[in-house]
């Protein structure tokens, strides 16, 4: 699982804007329970330099966020993403272009609100629950006596923009150092704001009485109106189109214990780096191993033997080139990973094992001491030159695919690929089944059925957080099912980079299931 989905809270639109009387500010108007929520400037329309701004406000569930880092579902700082999304809502207004809209947190606690008229502002809160333009709450008003919300922007942590060219652009932004600071709690959670840039919302100038109290200073202002951008609010019936905090992770696993490679002139010297895993299991849980907990390292000898690890230990290849007269080491250090999960990096050449056959396993001692924890043998295979320009084409099949799954469930899928050009011999056919194809980079998207909405695409750019684990077993990954909507089918479908092409290429097969929910 690399990908989860924080919904929002609260939600809502709060306004300096002229009701339809054009004479009263709908200053105190409150739209918690909204379907859209509304950014915009006018100007000019009252008067030659008259300013009327909308923004709105949207908080997330930081103590989730939190709760998951403590709980090890989201990995730590620097190894997350978090991203910002908020969705355009389609209307028959006009659509402001060309413009940015800045996203800051907001500064003070204060409350989401009944109110629904996006129109006429007629839903005021008079002293009820709810946030406006002039207070945060029934309770407190904003710090600033011109209202529009407290705003946090003293740092490059606290002040995000994107740029928006159609208008019609959804809102998505990279807002992960706010966010570790909510975790942390050096900054209070009360939620972000979202507003057009400086530059953008209308001129604006001191000096104002009476209803005018409301005025953002703003000397430098657009002297043009952008109207006006909508996005779904928390209420939208729409499931995938509510504002959402989305974290993103790498978490896949490259085991290359069934595709090892001995060490090559063919291949650059990292690409002759091979990865082992070692996975503990206590009871059926992962569970760390405690000397390795405390500190003391783990180590990984290879031996050669035709059924178990004979002789002394091999001697691994050296594979920086500003030592080239170090010493080889017969062992790699190995590191922790995650609970229970330890790896390492190791190269050998065939050279190593003069006196094994092609067939004889290698076997992977890990020991901390005198202490010997696990032995693994792994087949290795060498890297032969091609005389023709490889064009593989390859069946797919989901081994453990169900038809319905629940969704609060977290479910894993194996992979099964197997080149479809695999020509066996008489001897593999009568001893063997076709044997599974590693594919090293593979991501997945996922899409309703009913109307082909992608609601998981690729993840394949700088987040690759629809990348595939791999073991000797085969390709797998982990899919949390909280993030689709119960009661339709969905589909999986697969792309696999190619590196001769430079380019990501869609497979044919397509892996249809079901999410419900369940109520017994």
């Amino acid at each position: 699982m690399a990908i989860k989905r924080y919904r929002a809270d609260y939600d809502t639109t709060i306004v300096n804007a002229f009701e339809p009387n054009f004479e009263t500010r709908g200053t105190g108007s409150n739209m918690g329970m909204a379907d859209v929520m509304e950014v915009f400037s006018v100007y000019g329309r009252i008067s030659s330099a008259s300013q009327e701004l909308s923004r709105l406000l949207v908080q997330f569930p930081a103590t989730t966020i939190t709760s998951d880092r403590t709980a090890g579902t989201i990995p730590g700082s620097g190894s997350v993403s978090f991203y910002l999304r908020l969705f355009n809502a389609h209307h028959s207004r006009t659509v402001p272009k060309d413009y940015k809209l800045v996203v800051n947190p907001i500064g003070k606690s204060w409350q989401e609100g009944v109110g629904l008229d996006l129109e006429t502002y007629k839903d005021t809160t008079n002293g009820n629950t709810g946030a406006n333009w002039m207070s945060a709450s029934n309770a407190a008003s904003w710090n600033s006596v011109s209202g529009g919300g407290d705003w946090v922007s003293s740092s490059a942590d606290y002040r995000y923009e994107q740029t928006f060219e159609t208008g019609l652009e959804d809102l998505e932004i990279d807002i992960t150092p706010l966010v570790e600071h909510w975790i942390e709690g050096t900054v209070n959670n009360y939620g972000v704001g979202v507003k057009l840039s400086a530059s953008y919302e209308a001129v604006g100038v001191s000096g104002g009485v009476g209803n005018d109290q409301s005025i953002q200073v703003n000397p430098n202002g657009a002297t043009k109106s952008y109207y006006t951008k909508r996005f779904f609010a928390r209420k939208t019936q729409y499931f995938y189109k509510r504002p959402l905090i989305e974290a993103r992770w790498d978490s896949s696993r490259q085991d290359d214990r069934g595709d090892f490679y001995y060490s090559s002139s063919l291949s650059p010297a990292g690409d002759n780096l091979n990865t082992l895993y070692l996975y503990n299991y206590v009871r059926g849980a992962l569970t760390d191993i405690p000397d390795i907990t405390n500190g003391d390292p783990i180590f990984v000898n290879l031996y050669s033997g035709s059924s178990e690890p004979t002789g002394s230990a091999l001697i691994q290849s050296i594979q920086s080139s500003h030592m080239p007269h170090a010493k080889a080491p017969t062992f790699a250090t190995g590191g922790w990973v995650s609970t229970g999960i330890y790896s390492c990096s190791v190269c050998l050449t065939a050279a190593s094992t003069p006196n094994s056959t092609v067939l004889d396993p290698l076997f992977d001692v890990w020991s901390s001491g005198a202490i010997q924890y696990s032995t693994g043998s792994i087949v290795p295979l060498t890297l032969k030159p091609a005389q023709t320009v490889a064009k593989p084409v390859y069946y797919l099949n989901i081994t453990n695919l169900k038809r319905d799954y629940r969704s609060n469930e977290t479910a894993r899928f194996n992979l099964y690929i197997r080149n479809k050009n695999w020509q066996p011999t008489i001897y593999t056919v009568a001893t063997n089944t076709a044997p599974a194809t590693t594919i090293p980079s593979a991501s997945y998207r996922v899409y309703r059925v009913m109307d082909g909405f992608e609601a998981v695409p690729y993840g394949t750019g700088s987040d690759l957080y629809t990348m595939l684990s791999y073991d000797e077993s085969g390709n797998y990954f982990d899919f949390d099912m909280k993030i689709l909507e119960p009661g339709y089918e969905y589909a999986f479908r697969f792309a696999f980079y190619d590196p001769a092409l430079v380019s990501w290429s869609e497979q044919a097969e397509t892996f249809r299931f079901r999410v419900e929910d369940y109520e017994y």
